[in-house]
């Protein structure tokens, strides 16, 4: 690989720094539903989603569910170690939208790291990023209601894809903040009557974005300058 991949992170590495990497990465083109790991899978290598593909952690909790804490798409990867020794997954990490994700074993990573100090500076950051992005969904479930923070969700997604256009069904919002399928729907049919959303079999569409907007808490707007803060502009 020599061209640079649609993926903010990767892009904001120097030339030399690429290049340490490059040889290493695999194209692969994953779809919507792939499940990378389980909740205490062994990890074995570096994903960085591409272009619109993105993919969430999902935190089993009791009576067999689990809420989703964290979207990952082009702007970061996935699978990054938290120390040395062997990596576990924490959370189920799924595909959320297919496409194109760029694999790195986790082996050629670490050695990469080892050679350039501005590598692992680099990752160490975003790793604080994500850190911080986690602190914020549970500080954001905790204090904003089932409709704000699901607006925010479908905005973090439309930012993803880049479209007004979702692939996002009732179970899967409700998945995403931790709720029954009926409680998410009733959310949805509230933003349908303000003619905020619209839905078709499989997805939601956006009507009216700064509606939406005005509608979602903060959390959004608050990680992305934390973001910008510590990594820079692409």
């Amino acid at each position: 690989m020599t061209g640079r991949p649609n993926n903010e992170l990767l892009q904001k590495l120097s030339t030399h720094d690429f290049e340490l990497l490059a040889p290493h990465l695999q194209s692969v083109e994953l779809p919507s539903s792939h499940i990378l790991h389980h909740a205490g899978d062994s990890i074995g290598a570096v994903h960085f989603p591409c272009g619109p593909t993105f993919v969430s952690f999902a935190v089993p909790v009791e009576d067999d569910r689990e809420v989703e804490s964290l979207l990952v798409g082009r702007e970061g990867a996935v699978g990054l170690p938290a120390g040395r020794g062997p990596s576990l997954a924490y959370a189920r990490i799924v595909v959320k939208v297919g496409g194109s994700v760029l694999r790195l074993p986790l082996r050629a990573f670490e050695q990469a790291q080892q050679r350039s100090a501005s590598l692992h500076d680099l990752f160490a950051r975003y790793a604080a990023c994500q850190l911080a992005q986690l602190l914020q969904t549970a500080a954001c479930n905790a204090a904003h209601s089932i409709e704000q923070r699901a607006a925010k969700w479908i905005l973090a997604a439309q930012e993803h894809l880049g479209g007004d256009e979702i692939p996002l069904t009732h179970e899967q919002l409700a998945g995403m903040l931790g709720v029954s399928r009926s409680y998410a729907s009733r959310v949805i049919q509230m933003l349908k009557a303000r003619r905020i959303l619209a839905t078709r079999r499989g997805a939601i569409l956006i009507l009216d974005g700064p509606a939406l907007q005005a509608s979602a808490c903060a959390c959004n707007v608050t990680v992305k300058k934390h973001f910008r803060e510590v990594l820079g502009h692409s």
